[in-house]
């Protein structure tokens, strides 16, 4: 059950950070993709800062989908050189 969950979120994550960081879509799969790495983003980056923004399912897509847009925004910059 946790696996399905988890993809659900990425997959909501993924497809909240492609409509936020407009024209980076990578469809369901690469969608599905950038919002599990969000996830894993958010769980590393987030305790480090000392933010926390919940334990439910809300904010595990809150968490994932500003990880997903921190990791497409630098997706968009490399794949730019540097440029927005």
């Amino acid at each position: 059950m946790g696996i399905i969950i988890m993809i659900l979120v990425g997959l909501v994550a993924g497809w909240l950070a492609g409509k936020i960081v407009q024209g980076t879509g990578f469809g369901i799969i690469g969608d599905i993709v950038i919002g599990i790495a969000g996830a894993l983003i958010a769980g590393w980056l987030f305790p480090r800062i000392g933010l926390f923004i919940g334990g439910d399912i809300i904010g595990a897509i809150i968490n994932a989908t500003i990880g997903a847009v921190l990791l497409l925004v630098i997706i968009r910059l490399v794949k730019n050189g540097g440029k927005w």
